[in-house]
């Protein structure tokens, strides 16, 4: 039996939190990405920006009530535009793990029938959002 979750309203709104639309890339469908670092799960994606604002405007709704109804605490939000500089942040950067990560990474990728890109930037995703959760 699924259980049916009453949408709440949240605690903060929807604007009180920063979020990131990344460019999905051509060889996994292309889009968009949404993430909300300070709330863990809140990832959607849609074809367009505004689709992927609008399916991560719903994330964060079904999150938000999930959350409550497990008697869990919404975290605050904690990042805001000024934490953010854009200019030098180009969106790349090559880093180096260990031989056997990246066999973990490339097989992992591969099960989930995404581009290693992807999983990195999903993975990099959830741990921002933990982390931010954890620092409130």
């Amino acid at each position: 039996m699924v259980k049916k979750i009453k949408k709440v309203v949240p605690p903060f709104p929807f604007e009180a939190y920063s979020h990131v639309l990344s460019p999905i890339a051509a060889e996994d469908g292309g889009g968009f990405m949404f993430t909300m670092p300070d709330i863990p799960g809140v990832v959607a994606d849609g074809e367009t920006m505004d689709q992927a604002m609008s399916d991560g405007r719903e994330a964060f709704e079904a999150t938000v009530s999930t959350l409550l109804d497990l008697g869990r605490e919404v975290p605050h939000p904690t990042l805001r535009s000024e934490d953010f500089t854009p200019i030098a942040a180009s969106g790349k950067f090559v880093s180096r793990v260990p031989r056997s990560m990246h066999v973990q990474l490339v097989a992992r990728a591969k099960r989930e029938g995404v581009s290693l890109n992807t999983l990195v930037l999903t993975l990099i995703a959830e741990g921002l959002g933990r982390g931010s959760a954890h620092a409130v």
